[in-house]
C-alpha cells in the first residue's frame, strides 16, 4: 500500500485545440480500460457540442467520459469547481478498477487539479454580488485590463478568469496569484504529462478543416437554438472561440461571408496561447516564485493516433508499473 497522502500518478494528455487529443485517447482506450476525464472548460456546457468539438456519440458509447455537460450555458464553472469535481471522479474511476486519463486543453483546469486549490478567505456575500453585477457589464478586454491592474501576475485566461481575479483582489486586498501561491492545498493527482504538438502549418490546416466541419455540422443553428432559450449572447459558454463569432454574425456585426475566416483566425490565436501556456506552466511552483517542470513528454502528433497510443500506453505501463512483467498488447 502506498502513502495515502501522496496523490496517485495520473496521465494527462494536453495540447492545443485541433492537435488530436481526443483521437489519441480513443486509440488508447482500444488497448486498455481507461476513462477520460475531460479538462476542457468549453465542453462543460450542455448543448454546446459542435463548437466545442465534443467526442462523437459513438466514441462516448465505447469509452466512458466524465466532465462533459456539467452546467448550462450561462452558468459559471470555475477551475476550482472543476478540481473539486474531478477529484471525486478520479477516485470513483480508480475505485471501479479503471485507469483515469485526464484529457484537455484548459491549462487552468489541469493546474488546479494537479497543484491543488487555494483556501479562499471568507468573502462578503453582498459585496460579491454587487461586484459580479458590475463585472458582468464589462467586455472581456476591460475585464482583462482591470485584472492586470489589480494583480500584476494575472496570466490571462478569458473573461471569467479575469472577473474572478478582480473579485478576489477587491474583496481580499490581495491578488488571486498571491492566494494561489500562499494558501494552496495539495492536488488530487501527480501529473504525468503527454504534451501533443504539431508543426505550425500542420496545426493550422487541422484547425481550418475543423472549422469547416463545424460549420457543415450546424454550428450556426446550434447557436440559434441556444439563444432561443433566452441565454444572453455574452453568457459563459457563448463567449468562447467560434461561438462569439457566430453570435456577432447573427447580430449583424460580422458579415456571413467572413464568418469562417474569423473563426479560423480566432482559433489559431487561441491555439497559440494554449501552446505558450503549456510550454511555460506545466509543473509545480517551487515556493520561490519560480516554477519547476514536472514530467512532461512531448510527442509529435503527426503520427497516427494508433501509433501514438501504443507508444504512450507502453511508456505509461513502464512508469506506473515498473516491476510488472505482464506483456502489453502489441509488444
Amino acid at each position: 500500500m502506498g502513502d495515502p497522502e501522496i496523490p496517485p500518478l495520473t496521465p494527462v494528455v494536453v495540447g492545443p485545440t485541433g492537435v488530436g487529443k481526443t483521437a489519441v485517447a480513443a486509440a488508447w482506450a482500444a488497448l486498455e480500460p481507461i476513462t477520460v476525464v475531460s479538462a476542457d472548460a468549453r465542453q462543460t456546457y450542455r448543448g454546446l457540442d459542435i463548437g466545442t468539438a465534443k467526442p462523437p456519440r459513438a466514441l462516448l458509447a465505447r469509452v466512458p467520459h466524465v466532465g462533459l455537460d456539467v452546467v448550462q450555458p450561462g452558468e459559471r464553472y470555475s477551475a476550482g469547481q472543476f478540481a473539486r469535481d474531478a477529484a471525486v471522479w478520479l477516485a470513483d474511476i480508480r475505485g471501479a478498477g479503471r485507469q483515469p486519463v485526464v484529457v484537455g486543453g484548459t491549462g487552468f483546469y489541469v493546474r488546479a487539479l494537479a497543484e491543488g486549490l487555494f483556501h479562499e478567505p471568507p468573502l462578503d456575500a453582498g459585496r460579491r454580488e454587487r461586484l459580479r453585477a458590475w463585472t458582468a457589464r464589462l467586455s472581456a478586454a476591460r475585464l482583462a485590463h482591470w485584472a492586470a491592474r489589480l494583480d500584476r501576475r494575472f496570466a490571462g485566461g478569458g473573461g471569467q478568469r479575469a472577473a474572478r481575479a478582480i473579485e478576489v483582489a477587491l474583496l481580499t486586498g490581495r491578488g488571486l496569484s498571491w492566494w494561489q501561491q500562499h494558501a494552496r492545498a495539495s492536488g488530487a493527482m501527480r501529473p504525468w504529462y503527454i504534451h501533443l504538438t504539431l508543426p505550425r502549418d500542420a496545426l493550422q490546416r487541422r484547425i481550418a478543416d475543423r472549422v469547416d466541419a463545424m460549420l457543415a455540422a450546424g454550428l450556426v443553428d446550434e447557436v440559434r437554438r441556444t439563444l432561443a432559450r433566452q441565454v444572453p449572447p455574452d453568457a459563459p459558454g457563448l463567449d468562447g472561440v467560434g461561438y462569439r463569432e457566430v453570435v456577432a454574425m447573427l447580430a449583424g456585426r460580422l458579415p456571413e461571408a467572413g464568418l469562417r475566416e474569423a473563426i479560423v483566425v480566432a482559433t489559431r490565436r487561441y491555439a497559440k496561447r494554449q501552446e505558450t501556456w503549456f510550454r511555460h506552466q506545466l509543473g509545480g511552483d517551487t515556493g520561490k516564485g519560480k516554477r519547476e517542470t514536472g514530467h512532461v513528454w512531448t510527442l509529435d502528433a503527426t503520427e497516427s493516433p494508433e501509433v501514438l497510443a501504443v507508444r504512450i500506453a507502453a511508456r505509461w505501463r513502464a512508469v506506473a508499473f515498473p516491476v510488472s512483467r505482464v506483456p502489453f498488447p502489441g509488444s
